[in-house]
């Protein structure tokens, strides 16, 4: 075989490689095809596997056949009791119309974008007949399906079904926030301020009763210590008196004594007393 039927056969083989290759395509279980003819949409594949397109002429554009996620950006909206929220939801949602969706979004991009747009409109329309008891109760389920129908009456023009829509978190304004945590953190200064102040006045009740009842206890104790001194001296009283009456002598010898003791107890006291002086009475015998 000459070189020049090996190098016509290597072209044809290579030519028939790319017209083949340019022919067929693998439709994968996440996926769906639109095959267009110069621009022109042709045939919509949905089901996976290997298909077949005329090469050159045609070329495939492919699309999300699974569910996909939206995130709009917070919106604040305006509640049927006049209270404002600041309202975080997303969506899911896939694409059932790839002609449709072609025509009008094209890209998964601006379909991201247009349901921004369409969903915080059913959330401001819906959540403003709305209170915020509503909101926070069983009815929510029933305000999210009533969200989800009007945004997918929307979605049916741009060939997608929104198949579900949730609110993440429903917050205050960051400056309702504040005020209501600064109206919180006053009432709760006052109470406390209240519950010092009855703090302070049931320990100045206590202390006064403590007060009172030991003024009491130590009158009381102070009575009953003199009543019962002053009954010990009456019945000293008589017993000295009984004692001393038997024996008037050393009565008088006993009295002495005392006045001696009580007289020249301190060394200090210095006495200047007469020898017939009767208070020397005992000691003149010693004194001759």
């Amino acid at each position: 075989m000459s070189d020049g039927k090996i190098l016509g056969l290597a072209v044809a083989a290579i030519v028939a490689f790319i017209l083949i290759n340019s022919t067929i395509f693998t439709v994968t279980e996440g996926q769906q095809v639109m095959v267009l003819r110069f621009g022109d949409p042709k045939v919509q594949i949905t089901s996976p596997g290997l298909h077949f397109k005329m090469p050159l002429i045609d070329n495939i554009r492919t699309f999300e056949k699974r569910i996909l996620n939206v995130d709009p950006p917070s919106e604040e909206v305006l509640l049927a009791d006049q209270k404002r929220l600041v309202v975080d939801s997303f969506a899911r949602y896939r694409i059932t119309d790839m002609l449709l969706f072609l025509k009008t979004l094209n890209t998964e991009a601006s379909a991201q974008q247009r349901l921004h747009t369409v969903i915080n409109s059913a959330l401001r329309s819906m959540m403003g007949k709305a209170t915020l008891h509503d909101i926070l109760s069983v009815k929510r389920d029933t305000l999210m399906e009533s969200i989800q129908s009007i945004v997918n009456e929307e979605a049916k023009r741009f060939g997608i079904e929104v198949v579900d829509v949730r609110i993440v978190r429903a917050d205050l304004p960051e400056q309702v926030t504040q005020a209501t945590f600064d109206r919180m953190r006053s009432e709760r200064e006052r109470e406390a301020r209240e519950a010092r102040a009855e703090g302070e006045q049931l320990s100045i009740e206590i202390r006064s009763k403590a007060d009172k009842e030991r003024t009491i206890l130590l009158a009381e104790a102070k009575r009953d210590s003199e009543i019962a001194r002053g009954e010990g001296d009456r019945k000293a009283i008589e017993i000295y008196g009984k004692a001393f009456g038997q024996d008037p002598k050393f009565y008088a010898f006993y009295r002495s004594l005392e006045a001696y003791r009580n007289s020249l107890s301190n060394p200090e006291t210095t006495l200047l007393i007469s020898p017939d002086s009767e208070f020397l009475e005992f000691f003149k015998d010693k004194l001759k």
